[in-house]
């Protein structure tokens, strides 16, 4: 099965918010100690990072939506949240949640860092 599963796209108005979520397939991924972070892909475009997060609750983020970003990981739920505001129609985008057991590690933006991804979820916005 595909490792990690994004929920909680949807269409919205520009100035909304969503909050997407990613939790894991199988019991035996604990995200508590992993290195999680969340990424994006527009039609016709190269996917790029958003946010990560390792296992000790630091974070690195992308410049551009660092204003617009909550990401958390509800250690007792074995879920990771990605909060987005003021959404825009460039945000317009599949998401996806990716993971890394090397929880200690510092967050990455690099996707090449990660070896778990899910199927993504996607959020329209419209202007």
């Amino acid at each position: 099965p595909v490792p990690l599963v994004e929920s909680g796209g949807g269409s919205v108005q520009a100035g909304g918010s969503l909050r997407l979520s990613c939790t894991p397939s199988t019991p035996d991924i604990t995200l508590a100690t992993y290195r999680m972070g969340w990424f994006r892909q527009a039609p016709g475009k190269q996917r790029e990072a958003v946010v990560s997060i390792n296992r000790t609750g630091r974070q690195t983020n992308t410049a551009s939506m660092k204003d617009r970003l909550a990401v958390s990981i509800d250690n007792a739920k074995n879920t990771l949240y990605l909060q987005i505001n003021s959404l825009q129609p460039d945000d317009t985008a599949m998401y996806f949640c990716a993971g890394d057991p090397r929880g200690d590690s510092w967050p990455t933006l690099r996707a090449s860092e990660y070896s778990l991804w899910g199927q993504g979820t996607q959020v329209t916005v419209s202007s």
